[in-house]
């Protein structure tokens, strides 16, 4: 289990925990990214937002945010 951000890019991941408070774990939920759910990292570079693929739509997600995101490789 690995932080979003630290995944390799083009992998199909996942998410198997959300840390935080209720504020983010709504956002979130609300972009698809819930317990269960895969996501494969298009673009990811070292500093900067990933670019993510969820449920067939793309969406950009910071740093930030994608630390709180813990992942396994499918």
């Amino acid at each position: 289990m690995i932080p979003l951000a630290m995944a390799p890019e083009g992998e199909i991941l996942k998410i198997v925990g959300v840390r935080g408070g209720r504020g983010i774990m709504q956002r979130l939920a609300d972009l698809g990214l819930i317990p269960g759910s895969t996501v494969k990292i298009i673009k990811s570079m070292s500093n900067g937002p990933l670019l993510l693929e969820v449920k067939g739509s793309r969406i950009a997600l910071g740093r930030g945010i994608s630390m709180k995101l813990f992942v396994e490789v499918r």
